[in-house]
């Protein structure tokens, strides 16, 4: 089973909010997932994000990759996973 931390995608037409999840690559954008780590939300003027870097550098140890969009919000965040 290939791991993957990436966004799910919530809200409305033009108001998106994202939960950060582990999930199976397999499955759908919005499908099924393990656990939620996080959530992030570009709409304010100062995008929020939240990520349980702990349960983050968990998963990773376990064999999760985040995906292209959730590294950059790592990198914004100043977390590195092989650190923790």
């Amino acid at each position: 089973m290939a791991l993957k931390m990436r966004l799910k995608r919530l809200g409305r037409k033009g108001a998106p909010f994202y939960h950060i999840v582990v999930t199976d690559s397999r499955n759908a954008r919005n499908g099924r997932f393990i656990e939620q780590i996080g959530h992030y939300d570009p709409m304010p003027e100062l995008s929020l994000i939240e990520i349980d870097a702990q349960r983050a550098a968990h998963w990773y140890k376990l064999g999760a990759r985040p995906s292209d969009s959730f590294a950059n919000l790592l990198k914004v965040k100043k977390i590195d996973l092989t650190a923790l």
